[in-house]
């Protein structure tokens, strides 16, 4: 919960597809409007198609969505072989349901292709599908122990964490689905796991939502997280390819195999927010702990949520995550997480909190350098890490017929 949230809402994005023509620049994400281009009702709110076909997994530097489901899964195959065909099935239904195109119909005494939960016609649905590898993929099933990306590794436990159960973390694979309603999130995890039934099993999953602000402008966070504070202040561009290229994307001269160069670390953290505890907190205390009012986001002391905090002390939230110190700027993240609500606990207790979804060039320059600036601040009172994993979001297909993964495979 740091605070390098989302510079371009959903708004603004859509607006610079369309005055490009529909094409970012190369490499990042092409966004199509819906499927009736010409209406005159047509808004900034149409879904949109991302392209699964690029240099990188568009889902890295999509806007937030609006619904989303994050997993781990567990690989059941046998040689580096079978993990080919289970990379293949993959990619050829997330391409289906990234482009929103309708399925084959059979007869009906089979079983149909698709959940149906979209109809016959999908469409665009703002739909985007993100792989990553997890460290538990190079043991020794495959023959992958040489290819593993340097950084990589099993989540470890920090001090605040609460990761006592091996069941909702960790995974062979992480699958971040992100749409723009709770349907089209279903569907395209539920297509997934058909593509693979057999091959890949669940480990752990956590549908997400996120509450679009509708007028947020460059700068501005795009949500609220379940504290009531605006999430995704001062996140770094996700449509600036320099920027991706600086803070997100591996490079050719980075220390990492080949195949990884266009990939970036993915960190996912599964936030619990005791906010039972929360709500009866002092409105002035809980804006001292994160920085900023709630209300309108702007730094204490400033009237702007883009106005650059003046920090007397580095204790508060926004002050530990970004102290805007020299060389602090390499440590900067792209935030792409989820609010969630998963109802009661054993003891009767809201189960609310933040999926966090990370993404960075360098694991130990990007979120291991923020989480242990973190460690012992005062949110840590409220907030229990309680799952999740550190993985490797491959690098896109390209734009030729290959899978994901296929550099990783050769």
């Amino acid at each position: 919960m740091d605070d390098t949230p989302s510079t371009t809402s959903r708004r603004r994005f859509l607006g610079m597809a369309g005055a490009a023509g529909a094409t970012l620049a190369a490499g990042s994400v092409v966004a199509c409007s819906s499927d009736d281009d010409s209406s005159d009702e047509a808004t900034a709110t149409d879904s949109v198609r991302y392209p699964f076909r690029s240099a990188h997994q568009a889902g890295v530097t999509a806007p937030a969505g609006a619904a989303g489901i994050v997993a781990g899964l567990d690989v059941r195959v046998d040689g580096r072989e079978e993990l080919r065909e289970v990379f293949a099935r993959l990619s050829d239904s997330i391409e289906q349901v990234m482009g929103g195109e309708p399925f084959e119909e059979r007869p009906g005494g089979f079983p149909p292709i698709d959940t149906g939960i979209l109809g016959p016609n999908p469409g665009a649905t703002g739909t985007t599908v993100t792989v990553g590898v997890g460290d538990s993929l190079f043991d020794d099933r495959f023959g992958l122990a040489s290819r593993k990306p340097t950084e990589l590794q099993r989540m470890f436990k920090f001090g605040n964490d609460f990761l006592v159960r091996d069941e909702r973390s960790h995974g062979d694979l992480s699958v971040t689905v992100s749409a723009d309603t709770n349907d089209a999130a279903v569907h395209a995890f539920r297509q997934v796991l058909r593509a693979t039934r057999g091959k890949v099993v669940p480990k752990w999953m956590r549908p997400g939502f996120n509450d679009i602000l509708p007028d947020a402008g460059p700068g501005e966070a795009p949500v609220r997280n379940l504290m009531g504070f605006k999430d995704g202040t001062s996140n770094p561009d996700g449509a600036d390819p320099e920027t991706m290229d600086d803070l997100v994307w591996v490079q050719p001269d980075d220390d990492q195999p080949d195949w990884a160069v266009g990939g970036s670390y993915q960190v996912i953290r599964v936030i619990r927010m005791q906010v039972e505890f929360w709500d009866r907190t002092r409105l002035s205390e809980q804006e001292a702990i994160f920085g900023r009012h709630r209300d309108t986001g702007a730094p204490l002391g400033a009237e702007l949520e883009t106005d650059t905090p003046e920090f007397t002390d580095l204790e508060s939230h926004i002050a530990r995550a970004n102290p805007r110190t020299p060389g602090s700027e390499r440590n900067l993240i792209l935030r792409r997480g989820f609010n969630y609500a998963d109802g009661l606990d054993g003891n009767d207790q809201l189960d609310q909190g933040l999926i966090f979804v990370s993404y960075q060039r360098s694991l130990e320059a990007g979120f291991i350098t923020v989480q242990r600036r973190l460690d012992g601040e005062a949110l840590e009172e409220y907030i229990r890490p309680v799952g999740g994993g550190f993985f490797f979001a491959l690098p896109g297909p390209g734009s030729e017929s290959g899978p994901l993964g296929a550099a990783l495979l050769a």
